[in-house]
């Protein structure tokens, strides 16, 4: 199987290149890269990491297989010492006190930081805009976005700044992305990484996730961060996956797909083709295709916003500049709060605070967010169901293909209805990746909870497959 990290870990071990000028020649891409996807250089860190790889190269000592492999970092993630910015102005001088469970473990496995990557503010929004770093282009059309909110992690693997990155995905913010600029992106059971040291967007749907240029980087990198973490409640112990368990692809009989979302107005006429193509090939290796059922993505949507909203309204009301952030002083102290907030957020960001306080309000939560609970069970009520009948659900990853830099900041809900296929997933806390393949933005492979290694198996026959 195809792997970077396979690829760099025999060079380094046979003496084709240093660590030092491997992590060196990647910064120097960064440095001049034209993409906005950089938000801080770790070079320093990076650097020194890098020497002590070269020395027990050099000692004769063998490597771990991600020892001395290059990755960037979404810039949600805590790195002690480093800056964490949420791309945003209210976090822009502030610096990590700890380090993230996820990127720890990465350390501990002996992968090297790079970069500090470009991200809508907070993960607020779908198209890496809204952020006080500039736009991040897309890596393949630099007119066009390059999808969000882990917009400069994708772009970083697709250029090659990176060998993977680690993205954060709430409700598509992996999956999209890494469609919009060909590379693949896993969002894993909700639970199965630790939360622990990412800035918190929507507290139930937030994962960690790796953006890597093949399956068998995907692998790796989703191992090693995997675990219980008693920083983190929600996690549980995962086993392994082996190389051999996804290359292993006899127990997969039957998929489905939602019908609506393929007959709905909405969807591009070319991703409807090559969807429908791709599951005619399917067909073909003698695998069932069965249409299921599944709730309009106008009700998707408004499901995933009403509670992301509520719960972002919620994990952002510590930012008002006493403890973290930029704070402006006011005439007292309730305007230095006022202040403080309108500044230092961005328009996305206020205009999700505001709609989540509205929601959680009284005389509207009953009304709003109590049905939004009620409609996320419905949902995970019907995935259970439809995988009684299928081992997997595919669909296209967007109804559409990106749009120019600048139109998402002027039709907000356009940007809402990008995510229209990627939500559902993740309100049923779903294992789910995009492989970039069938569609021009790819096609999302989805699985019942805790069944990560059949995405990743069903994924190795597509690619080999279409």
């Amino acid at each position: 199987m195809e792997s970077q990290i396979h690829k760099i870990h025999q060079q380094l071990m046979a003496k084709e290149f240093t660590c030092t000028k491997l992590v060196q020649d990647r910064l120097d891409l960064l440095k001049s890269n034209t993409y906005n996807s950089v938000n801080s250089l770790l070079d320093k860190i990076a650097l020194e990491l890098a020497t002590k790889v070269d020395a027990k190269i050099e000692s004769g000592q063998e490597i771990g297989l991600l020892e001395g492999i290059p990755f960037g970092i979404k810039d949600v993630y805590m790195l002690q010492g480093t800056y964490t910015t949420a791309s945003s102005d209210l976090l822009k001088n502030y610096k990590s006190a700890y380090t993230a469970t996820a990127i720890q473990k990465l350390l501990d496995a002996g992968a090297i930081p790079l970069v500090k990557e470009n991200c809508d503010s907070f993960g607020h929004g779908s198209s890496s805009e809204n952020t006080i770093f500039g736009a991040v282009k897309n890596a393949i059309n630099s007119d066009l976005v390059s999808g969000g909110s882990s917009g400069g992690s994708a772009v970083n693997v697709a250029k090659d700044y990176t060998v993977f990155s680690i993205g954060g995905d709430t409700g598509g913010s992996i999956r999209q992305p890494a469609g919009y600029n060909n590379v693949f992106g896993l969002k894993p059971t909700y639970g199965r990484i630790s939360r622990f040291g990412i800035m918190a967007y929507a507290s139930s749907t937030d994962c960690v996730g790796p953006i890597a240029k093949s399956i068998e980087d995907i692998r790796i990198v989703l191992n090693v961060m995997s675990g219980k973490d008693i920083k983190d409640q929600t996690t549980y112990q995962s086993e392994k996956i082996s190389k051999e368990t996804i290359l292993n692809t006899d127990e997969i009989k039957t998929i489905g797909y939602f019908k609506n979302f393929i007959e709905s107005d909405a969807i591009d006429s070319q991703i409807k083709a090559d969807f429908l193509a791709s599951m005619e090939k399917i067909k073909g290796k003698g695998i069932e295709v069965k249409e299921l059922d599944f709730f309009e993505s106008d009700t998707l949507v408004s499901t995933y916003y009403t509670l992301a909203m509520a719960e972002t309204a919620s994990n952002l009301s510590r930012l008002d500049g006493t403890n973290y952030g930029s704070r402006i002083e006011g005439d007292n102290l309730k305007d230095t709060y006022s202040i403080t907030r309108s500044e230092n957020f961005s328009e996305e960001s206020k205009r999700r605070i505001v709609g989540g306080n509205q929601v959680l309000s009284q005389g509207f939560s009953d009304e709003i967010y109590l049905k939004g609970l009620n409609l996320r069970d419905q949902i995970s009520d019907n995935f259970e169901k439809d995988f009684k009948e299928v081992d997997i659900i595919l669909s296209p990853v967007t109804p559409n293909t990106p749009p120019k830099i600048g139109d998402s900041l002027n039709d907000p809900l356009a940007m809402y209805l990008s995510d229209a296929y990627t939500v559902g997933f993740s309100l049923g806390q779903l294992p789910t990746l995009t492989i970039p393949k069938g569609t021009a933005t790819g096609l999302q492979i989805s699985a019942s909870k805790n069944n990560d290694a059949l995405v990743l198996q069903f994924a190795n026959f597509l690619n080999d497959l279409i």
